[in-house]
Protein backbone atom coordinates (compact mmCIF):
# COMPACT_ATOMS: atom_id res chain seq x y z
CA UNK A 1 0.00 0.00 0.00
CA UNK A 2 2.73 2.44 0.92
CA UNK A 3 4.35 1.97 -2.47
CA UNK A 4 1.19 2.87 -4.39
CA UNK A 5 0.66 6.02 -2.30
CA UNK A 6 4.24 7.09 -2.95
CA UNK A 7 3.78 6.43 -6.65
CA UNK A 8 0.58 8.51 -6.73
CA UNK A 9 2.25 11.36 -4.85
CA UNK A 10 5.27 11.19 -7.16
CA UNK A 11 3.03 11.26 -10.24
CA UNK A 12 1.12 14.26 -8.86
CA UNK A 13 4.36 16.14 -8.24
CA UNK A 14 5.59 15.40 -11.76
CA UNK A 15 2.23 16.47 -13.20
CA UNK A 16 2.30 19.74 -11.24
CA UNK A 17 5.87 20.43 -12.36
CA UNK A 18 4.87 19.87 -15.99
CA UNK A 19 1.89 22.20 -15.62
CA UNK A 20 4.01 24.91 -14.04
CA UNK A 21 6.74 24.64 -16.66
CA UNK A 22 4.24 24.83 -19.51
CA UNK A 23 2.72 27.98 -17.98
CA UNK A 24 6.10 29.73 -17.85
CA UNK A 25 6.34 32.85 -19.98
CA UNK A 26 7.71 32.26 -23.42
CA UNK A 27 10.48 34.66 -24.40
CA UNK A 28 9.48 37.04 -27.16
CA UNK A 29 11.30 38.53 -30.10
CA UNK A 30 10.97 42.25 -30.80
CA UNK A 31 12.55 44.19 -33.63
CA UNK A 32 12.50 47.98 -33.96
CA UNK A 33 13.68 50.50 -36.56
CA UNK A 34 16.51 52.63 -35.16
CA UNK A 35 17.42 54.65 -38.27
CA UNK A 36 15.70 55.41 -41.56
CA UNK A 37 16.59 57.52 -44.57
CA UNK A 38 14.86 58.08 -47.89
CA UNK A 39 16.53 59.20 -51.10
CA UNK A 40 15.38 60.11 -54.61
CA UNK A 41 17.00 58.32 -57.54
CA UNK A 42 16.39 59.02 -61.23
CA UNK A 43 15.98 55.69 -63.04
CA UNK A 44 14.98 56.91 -66.53
CA UNK A 45 14.76 60.19 -68.43
CA UNK A 46 11.40 61.19 -66.93
CA UNK A 47 11.15 58.73 -64.01
CA UNK A 48 12.31 58.95 -60.40
CA UNK A 49 11.95 56.52 -57.51
CA UNK A 50 12.16 56.81 -53.76
CA UNK A 51 14.57 54.37 -52.09
CA UNK A 52 15.06 53.63 -48.38
CA UNK A 53 17.80 52.48 -46.05
CA UNK A 54 18.32 52.32 -42.33
CA UNK A 55 18.97 50.05 -39.37
CA UNK A 56 16.90 47.67 -37.28
CA UNK A 57 17.69 46.35 -33.81
CA UNK A 58 16.58 43.17 -32.08
CA UNK A 59 15.46 44.43 -28.66
CA UNK A 60 13.76 41.15 -27.77
CA UNK A 61 14.95 38.33 -25.55
CA UNK A 62 15.58 35.79 -28.31
CA UNK A 63 17.23 35.68 -31.71
CA UNK A 64 15.06 36.23 -34.78
CA UNK A 65 15.28 35.18 -38.41
CA UNK A 66 13.67 36.07 -41.75
CA UNK A 67 13.00 39.69 -40.77
CA UNK A 68 11.09 41.32 -43.65
CA UNK A 69 11.44 45.12 -43.85
CA UNK A 70 9.61 47.30 -46.38
CA UNK A 71 8.29 50.83 -46.79
CA UNK A 72 5.07 52.65 -47.52
CA UNK A 73 4.15 56.13 -48.66
CA UNK A 74 0.82 56.81 -46.95
CA UNK A 75 0.39 60.20 -48.65
CA UNK A 76 1.17 59.07 -52.21
CA UNK A 77 -1.52 58.70 -54.84
CA UNK A 78 -2.76 55.39 -56.21
CA UNK A 79 -3.80 57.12 -59.44
CA UNK A 80 -0.97 57.40 -61.93
CA UNK A 81 -0.67 61.11 -62.67
CA UNK A 82 2.35 63.09 -63.87
CA UNK A 83 4.02 65.37 -61.36
CA UNK A 84 2.97 63.65 -58.11
CA UNK A 85 4.37 60.78 -56.05
CA UNK A 86 2.65 57.47 -56.79
CA UNK A 87 2.42 53.96 -55.36
CA UNK A 88 1.45 50.54 -56.68
CA UNK A 89 -1.17 49.82 -54.04
CA UNK A 90 -2.66 46.35 -53.96
CA UNK A 91 0.28 44.78 -55.79
CA UNK A 92 2.57 42.44 -53.87
CA UNK A 93 5.97 44.00 -53.25
CA UNK A 94 8.83 42.73 -55.40
CA UNK A 95 12.13 41.52 -53.93
CA UNK A 96 13.62 44.97 -54.71
CA UNK A 97 10.90 46.66 -52.63
CA UNK A 98 11.78 44.87 -49.39
CA UNK A 99 14.80 43.57 -47.55
CA UNK A 100 15.03 40.27 -45.71
CA UNK A 101 17.49 40.02 -42.82
CA UNK A 102 18.25 36.32 -42.52
CA UNK A 103 19.32 36.25 -38.84
CA UNK A 104 19.56 38.82 -36.04
CA UNK A 105 20.76 37.90 -32.57
CA UNK A 106 19.23 39.50 -29.48
CA UNK A 107 20.70 42.96 -28.93
CA UNK A 108 22.28 43.25 -32.38
CA UNK A 109 21.63 45.85 -35.05
CA UNK A 110 21.62 45.32 -38.83
CA UNK A 111 21.38 47.58 -41.88
CA UNK A 112 18.59 47.27 -44.45
CA UNK A 113 17.92 48.84 -47.82
CA UNK A 114 15.31 48.53 -50.54
CA UNK A 115 14.10 50.40 -53.59
CA UNK A 116 10.92 51.80 -55.07
CA UNK A 117 8.86 52.93 -52.06
CA UNK A 118 7.20 55.42 -54.43
CA UNK A 119 7.40 56.56 -58.06
CA UNK A 120 7.38 59.94 -59.81
CA UNK A 121 7.22 60.73 -63.50
CA UNK A 122 7.10 64.02 -65.32
CA UNK A 123 7.41 63.88 -69.12
CA UNK A 124 9.17 67.00 -70.38
CA UNK A 125 9.06 68.73 -67.00
CA UNK A 126 11.17 69.04 -63.85
CA UNK A 127 11.69 66.15 -61.49
CA UNK A 128 10.78 66.10 -57.79
CA UNK A 129 13.99 68.07 -57.00
CA UNK A 130 14.46 66.83 -53.43
CA UNK A 131 10.74 67.02 -52.69
CA UNK A 132 10.29 63.84 -50.65
CA UNK A 133 6.63 63.03 -49.91
CA UNK A 134 5.05 63.18 -46.44
CA UNK A 135 3.87 60.19 -44.39
CA UNK A 136 6.64 57.75 -45.29
CA UNK A 137 6.81 54.66 -43.14
CA UNK A 138 9.30 51.82 -42.72
CA UNK A 139 7.56 48.66 -41.51
CA UNK A 140 8.81 45.37 -40.14
CA UNK A 141 6.33 43.12 -41.91
CA UNK A 142 7.26 39.86 -40.21
CA UNK A 143 9.92 37.80 -38.46
CA UNK A 144 10.31 34.40 -36.86
CA UNK A 145 11.69 33.81 -33.37
CA UNK A 146 14.36 31.28 -32.52
CA UNK A 147 13.37 29.30 -29.43
CA UNK A 148 16.09 29.55 -26.82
Amino acid sequence: MKFSHRLIIFCLIVLMALCLSSCAEKKEGKVIITEQEFSIRQDAEYNWVLDAKGKIRNVGEVDVKKVVVTGYCRSCSEIWTAGIWLINDGIEKSSDQKDIISYLTAGDEEEFSFKEVAFYFQPGGPGPEGNIPDNLEIVIESFETIDG
